[in-house]
């Protein structure tokens, strides 16, 4: 089965639109690859996190930051399918 992308993200911050635009890329660039994508308000204040089967792939908190999209494509990539080519997306 396909694993599900799974976008948690702080509804009190207004990181609403940012977790849509994110899903939009990701959706795009892995149709094949993926069941499908999640958004998930989450309770907790702050929080803005991205996973696949549970796995935490980034953490705002952790990394103090936001993803970029292109980084964000690589990881997601990497754990649904390593040889597929992301073109100038790719890593150097």
């Amino acid at each position: 089965m396909k694993p599900t992308i799974i976008i948690e993200y702080c509804p009190k911050c207004n990181w609403m639109m940012r977790a849509a635009y994110m899903a939009q890329e990701l959706l795009t660039t892995f149709t094949d690859d993926v069941y499908g994508i999640t958004l998930v308000p989450s309770e907790v204040s702050g929080r803005y996190t991205i996973s696949i089967d549970d796995v935490v792939l980034f953490d705002r908190k952790r990394e103090g930051r936001f993803p970029e999209i292109k980084e964000l494509k690589q990881l997601v990539r990497d754990k649904v399918n390593p040889e597929k080519s992301l073109g100038h997306s790719d890593k150097k």
